[in-house]
């Protein structure tokens, strides 16, 4: 999923910045897995890859990576969440939880690996929206 969403990033022209650290509206770094930034370092989007072929707790904490992102980011900062694998199958209840985050407008974006195309039209619009591009 990581290099799914680099690939469709650096398509855009974009260089992301790879399994690291944002800093969100509580001024703490929180993870991501690719994040876009600023010239001065700040970002202004980031994103939650997670691709799983297997179950367990790597699911929840990915559920609990995904939720910390959204909670915290600044009002400048889009959050995207891109899931597949068939180890979200048996997840219901995580699987759930994300939806949710996209309901309630948490998060900007939630794809699969079907809507990556989807993706990458709405970290275009955003980086316009911003000025990057």
């Amino acid at each position: 999923m990581e290099d799914a969403a680099q690939n469709q990033v650096e398509s855009l022209g974009l260089r992301p910045v790879l399994r690291t650290r944002f800093v969100g509206r509580d001024g703490h770094p929180h993870p991501c897995d690719l994040a876009l930034c600023r010239p001065d370092g700040e970002a202004w989007a980031v994103v939650a890859a997670k691709g799983f072929n297997s179950t367990g707790s790597k699911l929840t904490d990915a559920v609990r990576e995904i939720d910390e992102m959204a909670t915290h980011r600044k009002p400048i900062q889009f959050v995207y969440v891109l899931i597949d694998g068939i180890g979200w199958l048996g997840r219901h209840n995580d699987l759930r939880r994300i939806h949710a985050l996209a309901e309630q407008g948490a998060i900007d974006g939630l794809y699969s690996l079907a809507l990556l195309g989807q993706f990458g039209l709405d970290l275009g619009l955003a980086a316009r929206r911003v000025g990057v591009i």
